[in-house]
């Protein structure tokens, strides 16, 4: 897959208050542009405890669910967007099918 906007992440992790979350997050997309989803179904293979939502949008537990990162899909094109990533409390905040954060 083809994961856009991967300056989200980095800009994220480089805070020194989430830079915990670097790990996790650089594994997540090293295993997201290795990935071939084609379906949610692909998805839930890999990551069960991925939310899929509305609008192709899709949920990730980030760092055993300390962080949530918000993607949006386009399978036809292989194409993963960066939508949100924060903290848990900062997830409660926002709406999943509309965010835009990158």
């Amino acid at each position: 897959m083809r994961v856009i906007a991967k300056s989200t992440l980095l800009k994220f992790w480089s805070k020194p208050e989430y830079n915990d979350a670097e790990g996790a997050l650089r594994s997540w997309y090293d295993e997201a542009i290795k990935a071939n989803w084609k379906t949610p179904q692909n998805i839930k293979e890999t990551y069960r405890n991925a939310s899929i939502c509305a609008n192709n949008r899709v949920v990730f537990n980030i760092a055993g669910n300390k962080y949530r990162l918000v993607v949006e899909l386009q399978y036809q094109a292989e194409i993963v967007w960066v939508k949100f990533v924060g903290t848990h409390a900062q997830y409660d905040q926002i709406n999943v099918e509309s965010i835009n954060e990158y």
